[in-house]
This record gives C-alpha cells, structure tokens and sequence, in this order.
C-alpha cells in the first residue's frame, strides 16, 4: 500500500476539531488502497443494515403485543402468527447484533491500519527534524503526545463512526417512526430532549476540557521527569538528591490531583444534568402515551412500543455522555500528535536533489560561519581543506566550536555563511541521507541503545554479517572484553550503556562506525573516556582505520593527533593557527601553550599512578596536587 507521507491534507493555520478530522480522513480513505476502501464500504452496509433492523424490531413486538392483547381480550388460543412474529422479532434483535459484529470486524484492520500509519509517519517525521527541535524538547513529553495520539485515534474511530454517527441516525429514524404511527408531537418532544441532552453534554464538556487539559499536560510533565530522573540514575546518586528528585515529580502530581478533583466535580455536574433531561422527556412521552391508551387512539402495543423506542434511545444516549467527553480528549491528544507533524523539518532537500557523488571524499569548508541565534556566533569564516586520505585534526579551548564543525558536515545545522563541500559538491545541493552515510562519526559522548552489544555494534550496518561484527570489535580492542562475558556479544548494555564503562562504551562506538566502513571518518574526542594503555591500543587501530580514508579528528588530547597532516587550532570561532605539530611547536602560540600544560598534566598523572602502585603515597604528592586541580 501507497505510503500516506503526501496523502495527508497540506493544512495551514490554528488547529480544531474539524481539522483534526480532516486529517484523520486520508488515513481511512488512502490513495490507491482499494481493500481498504473496500472494508470502509462494506463496513458502512453493515452499520446500514444493522440500524435499521434495531429500528424495525420493536414494531415486530408491538404487532406481537396488540395480537396477545385482542386473543387475550377475546379468550382466544394465542395464535401461530403471533408465535411467528416474535420468533421474526427474535432473529432481528439477532442480526441486528451480527451485523454490528461483522462491520467491527471488516473494520478492524481499517482502524489499526490508520492506527499504525499514523504512529509511523509521526515517528519519521521526528527523525526529520533539526536537531535544534529536540534540544528544546524532552523526549518523555513527545513519547506521551504520540502515544496518546495513536490511542485517541483508535477510541475516536470505534466510537464516533460506530456509536455517535449511528445513534444519531437512529434518532432521526425513531423520530420519523413516531411523527408517522403516532404525531407530529410525539416526534418533537422526543427530539427537543435528545436535543437539550445533546446540548447539555456538549456545553458543560466543553466547559470542563479545560481541567483535562491541564491534567494531559501535567501527566507529560510528571512522566518527563520520571524519565529524565531515571536517565540520570547515576547523576541523582552522585549528588544524594534523591528527596530532590521526588519533590520535583510530587510537584508535577500535585498539580495533576488538584486538576483531577476538579475534573471530577464537574463530572458529577454533567452526569446529574444528564439524567434530569432523560428523566423529564421519557415522563412527557409515557403520559402521552398513556392518554393515547386512554382516548383509543393508540393501543397497548403502541404504549409499549414508545417506551422500547426511549429505552433504546437513551440507554446509548446515557453512554454519549462518557462517549463525547473522551471523544473531545481524542481530538486533543491527536491534535497534540499532528501539530508534531506541522513542525518545520528546517533542514530540507532540494526538489530532485541528486545523492552524492564520491570520488575520494575530500572535505572543504569554505568562509563557513555560523550561528544558533544571531546574536551568538560560533564559527566565523572558517576554511580549510582535508584532501582524501588525509587526517586533519581540530584543536582549541572548550566553547571554541570544534563540536559544531561535524554537526555541519553532518547536516544537523546548515551554515549561515560560506558553504561546506565533499568532492566540490556542495552538501546542501546533494540529500541528506547520502551525506549521512558518506561520513562515520565517534562522538565524545556515546549513547547505546538499551539492547545487546552485538546490536549495537551491528547498527552500523545492520544486514553485516556475525563475522564482520567480530572483526571490527577486534579493531576497536573490544572483542577480547566482549569474551569475557558470560553472554558474549548478546549481553544487554542497559539504558543508554549504563551496565558498560565509558572506555568500554566508546570502543564499542568506534566498532560500530568501522563496520559503517565510511569513505569520511570524524573522530569527536573519540578516546576521551579511556585510559592511557587503552588508548594507545585504539589510536593504532584508528591509524589503520583512518589510513585511506578521509579523517577529521577532534581532539582534547593533543599527543593523540601529532600524525596528523594538519592541525588546526581554533579560538572564539576562528582558526587562529594552522600547521603540522612540529611546526605549532615552533611558533610558540596557542598549540604550544595548549601541549605545554598537557605535557606536565600528563606527567603529575603518570608520577602519580606509579606512586599508588608502588603503594607508597602516604599523604597527596605534588603531582596529585596538580592533577586534582
């Protein structure tokens, strides 16, 4: 079946009900999904079918009561006819109900179908946008909006289309029944209470939404808080701010309980409003009726058959009430998912833009400058050239934007000046994803999907083969570890690799781009969580890795790039230095003041690991002293 990514409605403008419906609608009439309209279709002929039996039965039973009425009246044996309507009547009721069970049936994968289709193209849609839109957002709030937008999707479709729509049209059904075997006043008095019931519900739920509201944001608030909470178990720990913690979600809930007493008093409002009306028309209509008995213009049967008829009225309309308060909290939590989907991807392709062409991955920034807001600049009209093969590091003080170069090489951001090229294509001019699968990436801080470590390595490329997996955890000195452990490669590594060291969780990063196997490496303080031996174990592996391939290596610690080619050194946004290591050295700036205060942090270290080992430290030595500050 068709994708719906462009069949759903280009709409513009502030959200309401009716737009959210209107969104809904190509989800249940797709393009080019025939057994889907199909089931809509013969969905429909059923919920036809089974209405009008609902609505035709009673007048079976009232044919069967005037028949026991005049032979009981008469002294006569009950007849066969009469035996044969109420076994008629018998079989509507029936059907009536088989009807209602086959159309929910054919139905059904039309709703999860729209359910799912839903759900997904919400879900890639997050994947599209920019990177600065999930840094304002907290990922446990826009979990909850699509989940209660999937699930809002699923309650508005079993009862709107099959509780709400239907009820109404048997109303207007029961009435013509009325205005055409009784009078004109039967038939307005039973509209006129439907008619208050109906307005009643709608007028008091509407006046109570928004206490649901505030309670749906004050359970997305609670819910992101528990989650950033457990994330960070260990930070929590750390800082015994547990009590911290739960003041912080007690508070979220208190706020959800006050909403929720009001939300409930309300309720109670509306249910005995509710039940007044029902109450007073249902009394109107049986006086009528009796008077009707009464005068001979209606018999037994017909008395019955009106109070069938309010019965069969008004125990679903007893339901709207519940039915249209969670419909109207339908709409808002699928209003919450499909204002998602009107969220600017900001970074987009251009029409028919072709994949990259890579002919050696050489890397040019050119003037490239940029900013997040204008009145902060990051970068400012930066160049430089990393020719294929070549390894270019980028060095400089924290804050200095040496982050931001490989988020622009990616395309999280574009640039704001200049532009960036791979093989003399500009990278806004080709697609994202061939950009993206050019280039393999270690970033400084590693995040692991709460699974195996053999699916997290083979994220790199996910159809790799068990042995291709082993051989790069060999090249990122993290097979033999891997070994170790009593369930190998299938181990769990927890909520964001929490069970692993960040050593260990760097390593299996590095696996994981070397199986990518990229033409364009970025190394982003790749070995900043390992120790020194470690360390020295990988740089051999990533020389090897990186030996023809085009690399840019970010780095903290400089004695990690002195190979390479070129170093450049950034300060405030500019390249301030430029050169090989030897040649940096020489010119006594920026580079050899940065190695300079590295080299005696590394010795104090160094003097102070030997001390321990040879455990004779009796009080801090001035090399600890040194590394502590």
């Amino acid at each position: 079946m068709r994708s719906l990514e462009a069949d759903a409605p280009e709409n513009k403008g502030p959200r309401n009900d009716l737009r959210t419906l209107k969104t809904l609608v190509p989800y249940l009439w797709p393009k080019n999904a025939m057994e889907m309209r199909a089931r809509v279709f013969i969905a429909m002929v059923f919920l036809g079918l089974a209405k009008g039996i609902n609505v035709g039965a009673p007048l079976l039973y009232r044919e069967a009561v005037d028949a026991l009425s005049n032979n009981v009246e008469a002294n006569l044996i009950v007849p066969v006819g009469m035996v044969g309507i109420l076994i008629a009547y018998g079989m509507a009721r029936v059907l009536a109900l088989a009807f209602g069970e086959f159309r929910d049936a054919v139905f059904a994968k039309v709703a999860q179908r729209a359910i799912r289709e839903a759900g997904l193209k919400t879900f890639r849609h997050l994947h599209r946008l920019a990177l600065r839109f999930h840094l304002d957002r907290q990922t446990g709030g826009l979990s909850r909006a699509v989940e209660r937008g999937t699930k809002g999707i699923d309650f508005l479709l079993n009862f709107m289309l099959f509780n709400i729509l239907p009820t109404l049209l048997e109303i207007l059904l029961v009435c013509g029944i009325m205005w055409g075997l009784f009078s004109f006043w039967f038939a307005l008095v039973t509209f006129i209470t439907i008619g208050i019931y109906i307005y009643w519900t709608i007028a008091v739920t509407d006046w109570r939404l928004k206490y649901r509201r505030h309670m749906n944001k004050m359970d997305g608030e609670a819910n992101t808080k528990a989650i950033d909470s457990l994330l960070n178990y260990e930070t929590v720990k750390y800082f015994g701010n547990e009590e911290h913690e739960a003041m912080r979600f007690d508070q979220a809930l208190k706020s959800y309980e006050s909403s929720a007493v009001k939300s409930k008093v309300s309720l109670s409002m509306l249910n005995v409003g509710q039940g007044a009306v029902i109450s007073i028309g249902m009394t109107i209509l049986m006086i009528m009726a009796g008077f009707g008995v009464q005068d001979g213009t209606m018999t037994m049967g017909d008395f019955i058959l009106v109070n069938i008829y309010l019965i069969q009225l008004f125990l679903p309309l007893n339901f709207l009430g519940f039915v249209y308060r969670e419909i109207k909290q339908s709409l808002t939590d699928m209003d919450e998912m499909f204002s998602l989907l009107e969220q600017e991807t900001e970074i987009e392709d251009k029409t028919s833009a072709p994949e990259l062409n890579l002919t050696g991955g050489e890397i040019i920034f050119e003037n490239v400058s940029f900013h997040y807001q204008p009145e902060r600049s990051i970068l400012k009209d930066v160049s430089f050239v990393v020719k294929p093969g070549q390894t270019v590091a980028i060095v400089g003080p924290s804050g200095a934007g040496k982050s931001t170069i490989s988020r622009l090489l990616y395309r999280f951001y574009d640039v704001t000046g200049g532009r960036i090229l791979i093989d003399g294509q500009d990278i806004r001019d080709v697609t994202q994803d061939s950009v993206r699968a050019a280039i393999g990436i270690v970033p400084q801080d590693t995040v692991l999907f709460n699974d195996t470590i053999y699916y997290n390595i083979s994220y790199g490329r996910p159809a790799a083969s068990p042995s291709e997996i082993e051989d790069a955890a060999r090249l990122a000195a993290v097979h033999s570890f891997i070994s170790e452990l009593p369930e190998g490669y299938n181990a769990r590594v927890g909520e964001r690799g929490l069970k692993l060291s960040g050593g260990e969780k760097q390593r299996v990063a590095i696996a994981r781009t070397i199986l990518k196997g990229p033409e364009i490496l970025i190394f982003d303080e790749a070995t900043s969580a390992l120790d020194t031996h470690t360390e020295k174990e990988i740089q051999q592996s990533l020389r090897e890795v990186a030996a023809d391939r085009t690399a840019l290596v970010i780095a903290h610690r400089l004695s990690t790039i002195i190979d390479a080619d070129e170093i450049i050194v950034l300060d405030h946004g500019r390249i301030v230095e430029r050169g090989t290591h030897s040649n940096l050295l020489t010119q006594e700036g920026v580079y050899a003041g940065m190695w300079k205060r590295q080299q005696e942090t590394d010795k104090a270290k160094e003097t102070l690991e030997r001390n321990l080992d040879e455990d004779a430290v009796a009080e801090p030595t001035e090399a600890a002293e040194v590394l502590i500050k």
